[in-house]
């Protein structure tokens, strides 16, 4: 069920039923289920949106040569799915020099998949923000070109007005689309006393699925500043907002959030 209440709860109850709008990581020994034990909560996993690829007789009206980019970047493991996806469709065979540029550590390993792992030519930045992304970007960009794969309805519009400001040559590539899911089941089956965003995708399905949806006292977190703006212009109130240097992950920002409701209620 929706939840009621005020709509500024503050952290006066102690969180007990939390929605993670991801799927459920595969591992048992994600974080996640170490906030579980630590804090007698509940953490319910559910993607909000899904992707949908885009096919290569699609992506080809783009006009796209991607053997023409020396650098490709990637925001997530979808974006790295879809790209080496498309190429295979595409009998696509990417150069042994390619450098990729990775908005975390995590998403920069996950291309072990694809790629014989080299740190000379696989970047990421410091701390999972875009700026720590440019900053690494900023050391190579007189001498590639880049590539950002991205969704079709949701690229990251600071990353791209940040390769504009700075002059690099780019190409958006679209290799994949954002739908929302179908969540009502999940929203109606329980009260939540926290939402945890992850793509302004992911606000969006919220709406596409209750136009009419209140906060009433549900705490709201998001990760990255997109998602961060997405919840705010939906007109909601967000307490929980990824990342920061004391908050690198959401999993450490629910940690910190879950000490302070039970330091409350003690």
């Amino acid at each position: 069920m929706l939840k009621n209440g005020s709509k500024n709860s503050g952290t006066a109850k102690a969180a007990k039923k939390i929605l993670i709008s991801q799927p459920r990581p595969e591992s048992d020994k994600s974080p996640y289920f170490d906030l579980e034990r630590k804090y007698n909560a509940e953490l319910f996993f559910h993607p909000f949106i899904k992707l949908e690829g885009i096919p290569a007789r699609e992506f080809r009206k783009q006009k796209i040569d991607i053997t023409y980019y020396t650098a490709v970047m990637f925001t997530s493991r979808n974006a790295i799915d879809h790209f080496f996806r498309m190429c295979e469709e595409m009998k696509v065979t990417i150069g042994q020099d390619t450098k990729y540029f990775c908005i975390t550590e995590a998403v920069a390993l996950y291309l072990q998949k694809f790629i014989l792992y080299r740190k000379r030519k696989v970047f990421y930045g410091a701390d999972g923000t875009n700026k720590s992304m440019f900053d690494v970007i900023n050391k190579h960009k007189e001498n590639e070109k880049f590539l950002y794969v991205c969704s079709e309805n949701q690229q990251d519009n600071e990353i791209v007005n940040w390769l504009k400001t700075n002059k690099c040559e780019y190409q958006l590539g679209f290799m994949y689309r954002t739908i929302s899911n179908d969540i009502k089941d999940v929203l109606c089956s329980r009260e939540y006393d926290v939402i945890c965003f992850f793509t302004p995708s992911g606000v969006k399905s919220l709406f596409d699925n209750f136009p009419g949806f209140q906060q009433k006292g549900t705490v709201i977190g998001a990760f990255g500043n997109n998602t961060a703006k997405a919840v705010e212009d939906a007109g909601l109130q967000l307490e929980i907002k990824v990342p920061s240097p004391q908050k690198p992950s959401m999993v450490a920002a629910l940690d910190q959030y879950l000490q302070s409701t039970a330091a409350v209620k003690k």
